[in-house]
C-alpha cells in the first residue's frame, strides 16, 4: 500500500483549480442535479467537491414540449430546453438557500443565453454571489446573430464570448465545451487564448430516437443530446486530446459512473470530474463514488490525485496516444477479448 501523503488541502483526495479548492475531485454536473434541494433530501451535499449548478438565462425559460426524455442504450436523450426560473430567482433564491445550508461547498454556476449580451449580464451578476467560485459557460446555445450556429462550433465566435464574459467576471470562468464539432482541441485553444481559466467537457452529443409505431423522432424536439455510458469513451478520448493542446485544467464529463471511471477521466488528464446522468439512476452516485476513490487509490498506488495529475502533466505526452495493444495493464479480464 502506498503512503498516504497530504496535499495543501489536507486530503489525498483534495485538488485545488482556478477559483476552487476541493475536498475531492467529485461534482454533480449542470443540469443533472437542479440546484441540489432535492438530493439534500438524500445525503448531505457537503460531502461533495462542489455543485455545478443548473443553467441561468437572462429571463427564466419552460424548456421544450413534452417528451424531453428518452432511454437509450448505456445512456439516455434529453432535450429539456435549458428550463430554469431565471437570473432573479437563482440569485434570490436558489443560491442563498446553498449558502444558508452548505455555506462551505463552493458552487459552480452554470450560464446559457442567446446572445453574447445575454451571457455578459447573467455572468457579471452570478458572479457576485458570495458563494458562487467558479462560472461554467454552456456555448453550445445558438447565437442568432450569426446565422443560429452554436457558439461553441466556430473558434472565433467562441473566442469572442469567452473574452466578453471574462472582461466582466468576478470569478475564474471555465468554458463547457461541445463534442459536437470536427476539432474541440481547436475550440479549446481559441478559449484558452481569449481567458478563459478552465474548461470542461463533454457536453452531450446529438442524438435521435425513432417510434417505430408513430414513425416520428420520440423526442419532441426530434434530437437530443446523448449522455450516459455509452459516451465515456467519446469522452475519455476528447478529454486527452485537449488536455494535450491547453495549459488551463479541464473538469471532465461524460459518463462516469464508478470510481473507476473517475480514475480513468483523470489519467486522461483532467484535474477533476463531473458526474451527470447516474444521478438519475443512483441519486448516492456521487458520494459513492467518492467512497470507492481511495481505495482505489490503494490498489493502483496513487498517493493522491494532485500527485496523480502532476504525473500526467509532467509525463511527456505525445501528440498521439500509444497503441492500446502495446500499453494496456488492466485490473480485471473485463477489458480483455477473449477468443472462442
Amino acid at each position: 500500500m502506498p503512503a498516504r501523503s497530504e496535499n495543501a488541502a489536507g486530503s489525498r483526495l483534495a485538488v485545488r483549480l482556478p477559483g476552487l479548492t476541493l475536498s475531492n475531485p467529485i461534482m454533480p454536473a449542470s443540469g443533472c442535479f437542479g440546484f441540489g434541494a432535492e438530493y439534500a433530501q438524500y445525503y448531505d451535499l457537503s460531502v461533495l467537491g462542489s455543485i455545478m449548478i443548473k443553467a441561468a438565462t437572462l429571463e427564466p425559460r419552460r424548456g421544450n414540449p413534452v417528451v424531453r426524455v428518452a432511454e437509450t442504450p448505456s445512456g439516455m436523450l434529453n432535450a429539456i430546453g435549458l428550463q430554469n426560473p431565471g437570473l432573479d430567482a437563482v440569485m434570490d433564491q436558489k443560491l442563498p438557500w446553498l449558502a444558508e445550508h452548505f455555506p462551505d461547498l463552493p458552487i459552480i454556476a452554470n450560464v446559457a443565453g442567446t446572445l453574447t449580451e445575454d451571457y455578459v449580464e447573467v455572468s457579471r451578476v452570478i458572479s457576485t454571489a458570495p458563494n458562487v467560485a467558479a462560472l461554467e459557460i454552456n456555448i453550445s446555445c445558438p447565437n442568432v446573430k450569426h446565422g443560429g450556429i452554436t457558439f461553441g462550433t466556430r473558434p472565433d465566435v467562441a473566442a469572442e464570448l469567452t473574452a466578453a464574459i471574462v472582461a466582466v467576471s468576478e470569478v475564474p470562468v471555465y468554458v463547457k465545451l461541445s463534442p459536437n464539432v470536427t476539432d474541440i482541441a481547436a475550440i479549446a485553444c481559441a478559449v484558452e487564448g481569449a481567458g478563459a481559466d478552465g474548461l470542461t467537457l463533454i457536453n452531450t452529443l446529438t442524438g435521435m430516437r425513432l417510434d417505430l409505431h408513430r414513425r416520428r423522432p420520440v423526442i419532441a424536439n426530434g434530437t437530443g443530446g446523448l449522455s450516459g455510458p455509452a459516451v465515456r469513451p467519446i469522452a475519455v478520448r476528447m478529454v486527452d486530446a485537449v488536455t494535450r493542446a491547453v495549459d488551463i485544467p479541464v473538469i471532465g464529463m461524460g459518463g462516469v459512473t464508478s470510481a473507476r471511471d473517475a480514475i480513468e477521466m483523470m489519467m486522461a488528464g483532467a484535474s477533476a470530474v463531473a458526474v451527470g446522468t447516474a444521478n438519475f439512476t443512483d441519486p448516492l452516485a456521487c458520494p459513492r463514488i467518492i467512497d470507492g476513490l481511495e481505495p482505489l487509490m490503494d490498489q493502483l498506488g496513487i498517493a493522491s490525485l494532485e500527485q496523480l495529475r502532476d504525473e500526467v502533466r509532467s509525463e511527456h505526452r505525445p501528440a498521439q496516444p500509444p497503441d492500446p495493444a502495446d500499453q494496456l495493464h488492466p485490473l480485471d479480464d473485463s477489458y480483455v477479448m477473449k477468443e472462442n
